[in-house]
């Protein structure tokens, strides 16, 4: 290990490295086999090269990530007690504070915006040790499930740069997908985190409702935005969830909490006997491709071999789109419509086009949402009277065109289907709704050579208990070995 005194050399960061674990890496810098000053630069020097490919920062902060790495190191050195994740890189949606550090919401009209503080994840995380390295891409305000936007372009999937990364979370599961940071935070408001995480084969995991505290949304009370986790294993979400949990003043939701031991959680140890499982592979639509059926089926194979019950499912439960347009539409317009005066040719027109469409929902159609809302919280949670998990593709389909238009419809086996949010990810929306905590977890690839994700949904506050199954499943069927093929790295 190089000590801080010593001339650094030029970053080397091997495939091996840069797609390790969090959960090794601290363990790597505790025992002084890796130096945080060496990890750090060779992350940087990792992001700077695939940036013409993927895209995926907004911001790098490379010489406060420096100085920290700096004074890791010196903390090794010294013999001081360490962090979980101490040394260890990781980056940030930019739709999450970062004090010092420019946070845009992917938007031209905060492209100057610098927090004075860190939202609580944040904080967490570095009070747990980790660096952080850089703001990834998010569509304007976080608005649609492709990452683009007019202030910085487009952010593509590592696996085959034709295709979409998934949104809004996007730049932090292509960041993670491919190296570039062990670890990352992202934000799930509709299925955000679950969905580019899907399209990249990585974990995305939407905590129950308030366990994460949120501090930046204005509607505490209503909210349905989760600030979550994206990582390459079931271990390194513990981690994450481990620091960043429990309560905060700022989160009505997260008051009261209490935290429970998730890493001891994802040890993969024991079996799932008796543990029921429900498998809903249409959940509100009707098309899903036969490949990512056929994998996810497969999966289910595995956690049967493990002991659990599983039972497939369909009652007719009816699309939430409605509902959840009704709601996040009339949020968006109340939030954002402030800035189109000044800013609205350089805007999205995808956001624009949908605050245009709910810019007449009335206050009673609004109410009637939040009664809808709580009705399918009801519906959902008592599914879990008989099953003790619920388990559902993430998508209908592995990921579409990088160019595909937000509002056309889209094709499943070469059929025509409806339009994205309909017929892509109709799984992922219920859940944000309801607040129940999902995970999704790579289950294959298609014949695209695209991942493919099974989600995996528990009741309120069963986090430990849906990571524990999750970890066992990645146990036997392992997928973090699985990198994608990239340019100039």
């Amino acid at each position: 290990m190089v000590k801080p005194d010593e001339d650094t050399p030029e970053p080397l960061m091997t495939d091996d490295l840069a797609f390790t674990s969090a959960a090794e890496l601290a363990a790597l810098i505790a025992r002084r086999a890796v130096s945080p000053v060496e990890l750090v630069d060779a992350v940087l020097d990792r992001i700077e090269r695939s940036q013409p490919a993927l895209n995926a920062f907004i911001t790098v902060c490379a010489d406060e990530a420096r100085a920290a790495a700096r004074e890791a190191e010196a903390a090794v050195v010294r013999g001081e007690t360490l962090g979980p994740l101490h040394g260890v890189p990781f980056a940030v949606k930019d739709l999450v504070n970062t004090a010092g550090v420019r946070t845009t919401f992917g938007s031209v009209a905060l492209a100057d915006n610098v927090p004075a503080v860190d939202s609580p994840a944040v904080a967490r995380l570095k009070a747990a040790g980790a660096i952080l390295v850089g703001k990834t891409t998010t569509p304007e305000f976080g608005h649609k499930c492709f990452t683009e936007a007019p202030l910085f372009g487009r952010t593509v999937n590592p696996w085959d740069l034709g295709r979409t990364c998934g949104g809004s979370s996007g730049g932090a599961a292509t960041a993670v997908a491919a190296g570039l940071a062990p670890i990352g935070i992202g934000t799930d408001g509709g299925g955000s985190s679950r969905i580019p995480a899907a399209c990249c084969g990585v974990v995305g995991f939407k905590q129950t409702l308030g366990l994460v505290p949120h501090d930046l949304t204005p509607d505490g009370f209503g909210n349905q935005s989760h600030i979550t986790p994206m990582t390459r294993t079931v271990t390194d979400t513990a981690l994450m969830l481990q620091a960043m949990a429990g309560p905060h003043p700022s989160d009505p939701h997260a008051l009261g909490l209490t935290v429970p031991d998730f890493v001891s959680a994802t040890r993969a140890e024991g079996n799932l006997k008796g543990v029921r499982i429900a498998w809903r592979p249409l959940l509100g639509n009707t098309m899903l491709a036969r490949e990512v059926r056929e994998a996810c089926e497969r999966a289910l194979t595995a956690f049967a071999e493990l002991g659990a019950i599983v039972e497939p499912i369909n009652d007719g439960f009816a699309s939430t789109e409605p509902i959840w347009l009704i709601l996040t539409q009339s949020f968006w317009n109340a939030r954002f419509r402030r800035y189109v005066a000044e800013f609205g040719p350089r805007m999205s027109e995808t956001l624009l086009r949908q605050m245009d469409n709910g810019a007449g929902h009335s206050a009673v159609a609004l109410q009637e949402a939040m009664f809808e809302r709580t009705r399918v919280f009801r519906e959902i949670q008592g599914w879990f009277g008989r099953h003790d998990i619920v388990a559902t593709p993430t998508l209908s389909r592995t990921a579409l065109a990088v160019d595909h238009d937000f509002f056309a419809p889209i094709e499943i086996d070469g059929d025509v289907a409806d339009t994205v949010r309909k017929a892509w990810y109709p799984y992922t929306l219920p859940f944000n709704l309801s607040g129940n905590p999902a995970v999704t977890l790579p289950c294959g690839f298609g014949g695209d050579g695209l991942p493919i994700g099974l989600q995996l949904v528990g009741p309120h506050l069963g986090d430990a208990r849906l990571l524990r199954a999750a970890a066992l499943f990645e146990e036997v069927r392992p997928w973090a070995a699985d990198r994608p093929t990239l340019p100039g790295l």
